[in-house]
């Protein structure tokens, strides 16, 4: 039997945007993002809601409607530097307070500036963390093996220039390519790149072969990709989650 795996869609590239901290820009670019149909995760501190610079507490909901919510540490504190204690509270906490502003389960996480470790990392999946971002970009766009260290293709200044153009004409070939575009959207303000990233999300979307998601989304459909059971003698495929997951089989597209 021949096996091809395809995004939603029968999709072949996935395009996901991730921004930290939850300040007052995201705004701003939350509605880039709707405008041009693109979705992002926002990795939000429970912590600063509602203080200077901040998105408050009450707009959450509301404002990352059509987006994932996740954790990034109540106060964003260094994970590495905290007694293990301190550790569960800063991310369980910004757990508990960001489900209570989204009425969703969060299970998505970037590690607060790149910092992790082992400890961190066990601690984070105890908790319940399906994901977690680093800030260490692969240049380029490969499915991630490990999500809970999970490298992002690269910071959007880098998606400004020749990258972009690179994900654009990736061949088919059967494989799969995952564009993760991450930031802080003060940047755009900051450095005076908020016509770039304009001209970016416009460059991005729309493409017919091109699943847009957000990060979580992206992580359970792999999850439940890579669980599909296969009979021994490669005749029969049993998915058993409730994610549609879209393959060839035998040449004949299928919805497993």
């Amino acid at each position: 039997m021949s096996f091809r795996l395809y995004y939603p869609e029968f999709k072949e590239k996935a395009l996901t945007f991730s921004y930290d901290d939850g300040q007052i820009f995201d705004r701003r670019l939350v509605e880039l993002f709707n405008r041009f149909g693109l979705k992002a995760t926002f990795h939000l501190n429970s912590g600063t809601l509602d203080t200077e610079g901040f998105v408050t507490r009450q707009e959450v909901a509301s404002l990352y409607e059509n987006h994932e919510v996740a954790c990034h540490g109540v106060l964003h504190e260094f994970p590495t530097h905290l007694a293990q204690e301190r550790l569960v509270r800063e991310f369980y906490q910004d757990r508990l307070m960001l489900e209570a502003c989204t009425d969703r389960i969060i299970r998505g996480c970037s590690y607060a500036f790149g910092e992790y470790d082992e400890r961190v990392v066990n601690t984070l999946k105890t908790l319940g963390f399906a994901y977690c971002r680093t800030v260490n970009s692969t240049g380029n766009f490969r499915v991630p093996e490990d999500f809970i260290r999970w490298t992002p293709s690269c910071h959007h200044n880098d998606a400004f220039g020749e990258l972009s153009d690179r994900f654009l004409d990736m061949p088919g070939y059967g494989r799969l390519w995952l564009f993760y575009v991450w930031g802080h959207s003060f940047e755009f303000d900051r450095e005076n790149t908020w016509e770039q990233m304009e001209a970016l999300c416009g460059k991005l979307s729309g493409l017919p072969d091109v699943w847009y998601t957000t990060n979580i989304d992206y992580v359970d459909y792999m999850n439940a990709a890579r669980g599909l059971l296969f009979s021994a003698d490669g005749t029969r495929i049993r998915n058993l989650s409730s994610i549609p997951i879209y393959a060839e089989v035998d040449g004949e597209r299928r919805i497993l």
